[in-house]
């Protein structure tokens, strides 16, 4: 038999660098090229070895395939066709560029004049082409064989209602980890080692939420400053793990998927924060790594009547065109890719009003939308979007579709204010702890649909938000002029750390307060890594650039570190034993005749119904909300069974006197938690009628006594949130508490 030819015509589909038995498939988009080159490089990508020109050109797609290629091989393409930058053209085949779909890179950009399309220079420069070879300067794309044995090959899948979020850092997180060898440090490795997911486990939360993993460029002008784009959201492949992740070979994604392995045999989902609204590559000025130089007109949307320019909704210079067919596809391939081969369990979208953004602005049924909402694979897992961006009409809180979560920025204002001792904030604290039904509870979304936060990597962390005024972001080289300055914190008398010991215990009993509130509200709650024991930023609210100690998680922890730690636990107990904490139904405090029962009632310290002037008392600063465990759980017109409970909010300075109010049958209350007390021996009991002392700026959490299984439940709850040795702190708590009570009944 003759030999075979060793390059063919090969397929349009699938997209990418495809391994077969025979060799490699390369399928490129671009609908305004007039010729595709595909470069082949050595091992290290170093030495260009070969240019072989792709023969066919289908539905817009450019293909070969090359026999004789195996997993590992390096390449690259240069894309001809017109540099025409006011026509939106900037082709430039001098341009070594990255396929849109390669599963991994090799090596690094270094910013040189060579990776920019045009000769640097004045404002009118990218108008010039430049003819300089970028190959030397730039990452090239790598053939991976995707071949892996899951241990546990399915996805967790943890309800939504049960799904608790701990938002890190790949790099960050183990840093500093003594646990993780040094080695393995920043690395998925790292983050796969016992003592990190057992910390993770022990925490109580479901569900780790990776900031960008995605392959991602460095800003010139920060590396300049000695600093770097440590964040990572600055995205230029959307299937390419990045390779400074890697602990040995960079992107040998084997790596990626055992990280993932171990986070499933524990339970855990991993989630991944995603950047499909621009590209590292910027604006006009920017260079051109990919997609400027693929297709231009295509990927990016441009300015209608100067096609030059970007429209930029994202603030970063560029924004990806979703309204093209081939550039959504590209979005959506990518997510399944990370669904089907990866095993991820969902997504949160940068700035994901831009997704759903047409050329007429935001569109609840813009393609991005549909597309997500009728895919099997993608409408099956958790999909979170933060739902703002800087564009017009770019806030759009509670406006995606059902099946959507949404990061609630307005919950973590509102809280942030309530504690911090603001005037007016109950009735805003009230919608906000019961689901934000004013914002999601239309066509038949579910509470679960509010993600609830204090904190995130942007900004302030818990310790920072009790323990600094004003921002302190002077390590970022922009004069403190960067970040939020509207960051509703409160330093409780010092500005940074203190000796004080009556600020530091005001500042724990914050810590508490926010935590309980988060924990115990409607909604699907996010903690930030380090929160749990008071991690510190320095006051840094902005600290994208900083890859060192002001971001990365330090594990000394200290003593107070430790009891937050602890604390944390009871409340993450709490909320997965006690349905009620969860409701899939928005809390309304409408009167159910059938039940006979309200399913909340809202209280004031004299144990009875709030009145409407006492709402609009801007000064009332301290209130119960009763959520009635009889309501009905489901759309079924039936009693639930669950724990009827009582919080108490008081964010007032000093005590004040709060009736426990009587309910009909049962006379008995427990206090499960009391941010003053965090460590007890026991669960105190109190009557019906008793005047409970609440500390200035405190929460408390009490349970009317419960029966039948109910009761058994509890029993097994006090085992997880008491001692079984007493310690110091707990017999002074137990003293406080003691204190606290008032056994006579107030006069009527």
């Amino acid at each position: 038999m003759p030999n075979q030819p060793r390059i063919t015509e090969g397929s349009p589909f699938p997209l990418g660098a495809t391994l077969d038995d025979d060799g490699v498939n390369f399928a490129l988009f671009s609908a305004h090229a007039t010729k595709v080159e595909l470069c082949l490089f050595d091992e290290l990508g170093e030495q260009e070895t070969e240019r072989i020109v792709l023969p066919e050109f289908t539905d817009e797609i450019w293909h070969v395939h090359v026999a004789g290629l195996n997993a590992g091989t390096v390449y690259g393409y240069r894309v001809h066709g017109p540099y025409e930058p006011e026509n939106g053209h900037r082709f430039n085949p001098n341009k070594l560029l990255l396929d849109p779909y390669a599963k991994a890179y090799v090596g690094e950009l270094k910013w040189d004049p060579a990776v920019f399309g045009y000769p640097i220079g004045d404002e009118q420069a990218d108008l010039g082409f430049d003819e300089r070879d970028s190959a030397a300067f730039v990452p090239k794309c790598r053939v991976v064989d995707q071949r892996f044995t899951w241990t546990h090959a399915t996805r967790v899948r943890v309800p939504w209602e049960r799904t608790i979020f701990y938002e890190t850092h790949v790099r960050g997180y183990t840093m500093r980890h003594p646990a993780v060898p040094e080695a393995l440090r920043g690395s998925f490795a790292g983050l796969a080692r016992d003592a990190v997911i057992d910390h993770i486990k022990s925490l109580g939360v479901t569900s780790v939420e990776l900031l960008p993993i995605h392959a991602f460029v460095n800003d010139s002008h920060l590396l300049e400053q000695g600093l770097t784009n440590y964040w990572g959201y600055n995205t230029i492949g959307f299937f390419a793990p990045d390779p400074r992740y890697f602990s040995q070979v960079p992107g040998a994604i084997t790596e990626l998927k055992q990280m993932i392995d171990r986070f499933h045999e524990a339970g855990l989902e991993i989630i991944l924060d995603v950047v499909y609204n621009h590209t590292a590559e910027g604006s006009e000025l920017g260079p051109t790594l990919s997609f400027r130089g693929i297709d231009n007109a295509s990927y990016y949307r441009l300015l209608p009547d100067q096609k030059r320019y970007y429209i930029n909704d994202t603030g970063t210079g560029n924004t990806l065109n979703l309204s093209h067919p081939r550039v959504l596809q590209m979005v959506m391939d990518s997510l399944r890719y990370w669904v089907t081969e990866m095993k991820v369990d969902g997504f949160r979208f940068d700035l994901a009003t831009i997704l759903a953004r047409e050329p007429d602005g935001f569109d609840y049924n813009s393609g991005f939308l549909k597309a997500c909402r009728q895919d099997p694979i993608l409408s099956s897992v958790k999909l979170i979007a933060e739902p703002w961006d800087c564009g017009p009409g770019g806030y759009q809180v509670g406006n995606f579709p059902p099946g959507w979560a949404e990061w609630n920025d307005r919950y973590r204002d509102t809280v942030r204010a309530f504690w911090k001792g603001d005037e007016g904030m109950a009735p805003e604290l009230a919608g906000r702890i019961t689901g934000s039904g004013g914002d999601f509870n239309h066509g038949g979304r579910r509470p679960w649909a509010s993600v609830n936060f204090l904190t995130a990597h942007d900004g302030y962390t818990l310790n920072d938000l009790v323990s600094y005024n004003d921002k302190h972001n002077e390590a970022n080289g922009e004069d403190n002029r960067d970040g939020h300055s509207d960051n509703r914190s409160w330093n409780c008398g010092a500005e940074g750390p203190t000796d004080d010991p009556d600020i530091r215990a005001l500042r724990e009993r914050q810590k508490r307060n926010m935590l309980a509130t988060l924990l115990f509200s409607q909604g699907t709650p996010m903690i930030v890594a380090g929160d749990e024991f008071g991690r510190t930023q320095q006051g840094n609210n902005n600290a994208y650039c900083q890859d060192n100690e002001i971001s990365w998680v330090d594990w000394e922890i200290n003593e107070d570190g430790a009891a937050l730690i602890e604390f944390l636990r009871k409340l993450t107990t709490l909320r997965h034993t006690l349905p009620v904490l969860r409701r899939g139904r928005f809390l309304t405090g409408d009167y159910d005749e059938s039940m006979d029962v309200a399913d909340v009632k809202w209280l004031s310290s004299s144990g009875e119904a709030l009145t409407p002037e006492q709402w609009a008392d801007t000064n009332m600063r301290c209130f119960g909300l009763i959520i009635d465990g009889r309501a009905r759980a489901t759309g079924i017109r039936r009693p639930a069974s669950d724990a009827t409970l009582l919080l108490i909010f008081n964010a007032y300075h000093d005590v004040v006197d709060f009736t426990l109010p009587e309910i009909p049958g049962n006379d008995r209350w427990t206090c499960l938690i009391d941010t003053n007390a965090p460590v007890r021996a026991e669960l105190p009991q109190f009557a019906s009628g008793d005047v409970y002392q609440v500390t200035g700026r405190s929460l408390l959490l009490f349970s009317l006594q419960a029966k039948g299984p109910t009761q058994r439940v509890f029993d097994k709850l006090e085992e997880a949130l008491t001692d079984e040795e007493t310690p110091e702190p707990a017999r002074e708590a137990a003293a406080i508490v003691k204190k606290s009570v008032k056994k006579e009944k107030p006069s009527k």
